[in-house]
């Protein structure tokens, strides 16, 4: 799963909300800040682990922050261990 959010996502914690909110779930990944503003997040896990990580990043106090979401689905690579914020 890749999603890239739009809005008011930098500088908010939203990176260190969305690694936090990811220990509750059995997914990995990486989650980054992209120079033009947005934030970058992509995780691996079965699917229906991806969509309640996704509702969990939502339910964690970011919801607000959030005016955009693109999210695109493929194939795991399993080139994660963990999940980590990438600077």
């Amino acid at each position: 799963m890749r999603i890239v959010y739009s809005g008011n996502v930098q500088g908010v914690g939203f990176r260190y909300t969305a690694k936090r909110t990811a220990e509750g779930y059995e997914v990995t990944g990486v989650v980054r800040n992209l120079p033009d503003g947005r934030v970058e997040l992509v995780a691996e896990g079965a699917r229906a682990e991806l969509e309640a990580f996704r509702q969990g990043i939502r339910e964690n106090g970011l919801e607000h922050f959030i005016r955009k979401e693109e999210l695109g689905w493929s194939e795991a690579e399993n080139s994660f261990r963990g999940f980590e914020i990438v600077r």
